[in-house]
């Protein structure tokens, strides 16, 4: 049986106390059988932007997928965070989205002022709506999102807050793409994208908490 095959047919579930467990997760299946083994590592190439890779150990498996990133290039670790600039460092999972999936730090659901009922409902959708180049294209997310927060915190310029009248989010994250022909090119406003396929695979076994390394083999922007 393909991964896919078996990522599909697992059941997902995390164990956590009522304090620390992220709200969403308690929507999972009782049975932990799929989870990233290990941190998520992306490799940026600053010179061949269409050799960079991610790598996600599943199960003992390793398995690796194409990436998009920034369109003005890689910042340097805790550096900053910039429109079309993709940081390198340390990084945290602290919100999964998706159309029927919902998970988020409770710090976070604190700081959008919203309920979670409301954010469940319509804010991936509001995010997904954006067309971010004025080309009549939305969808720039793809099938999900994925928030990224540095470790260490380093300010982020990116809130809850109005765009065109809609409450919508902006952050640091992986995500999916409208476009495949995206992937492995700097095109992004920072985030790295990859494709709906690889997308898919990263969702079956990322959780909140879970760490993600961004490392790049040229130099970069400070």
């Amino acid at each position: 049986m393909t991964l896919a095959g078996r990522l599909a047919g697992a059941a997902v579930c995390i164990l956590l106390s009522a304090c620390s467990q992220p709200w969403g997760a308690d929507q999972q299946s009782k049975e932990q059988l799929v989870r990233a083994d290990q941190p998520i590592e992306i490799q940026l190439d600053a010179d061949q932007p269409a050799n960079s890779v991610g790598t996600i150990v599943v199960n003992g498996i390793s398995n690796r997928f194409e990436v998009g990133y920034g369109k003005n290039g890689i910042a340097c670790e805790g550096t900053r965070f910039e429109e079309g600039w993709t940081p390198l460092g340390r990084f945290r999972v602290n919100a999964v989205l998706t159309a029927d999936r919902f998970e988020m730090d409770p710090a976070l659901i604190r700081l959008s002022g919203r309920t979670v009922e409301a954010l469940k409902k319509d804010l991936f959708s509001n995010m997904n709506s954006i067309d971010f180049n004025g080309d009549g294209e939305a969808g720039e997310y793809g099938d999900g999102y994925i928030s990224l927060a540095p470790v260490p915190t380093t300010d982020q310029p990116f809130s809850f807050n109005e765009y065109d009248g809609t409450f919508r989010w902006y952050s640091f994250a992986i995500h999916g793409t409208n476009n495949e022909k995206k992937i492995g090119k700097r095109v992004t406003g920072g985030c790295i994208n990859v494709n709906n396929m690889s997308l898919s695979m990263i969702l079956s076994a990322v959780q909140i908490g879970d760490e993600v390394i961004i490392r790049s083999n040229g130099p970069c922007s400070s």
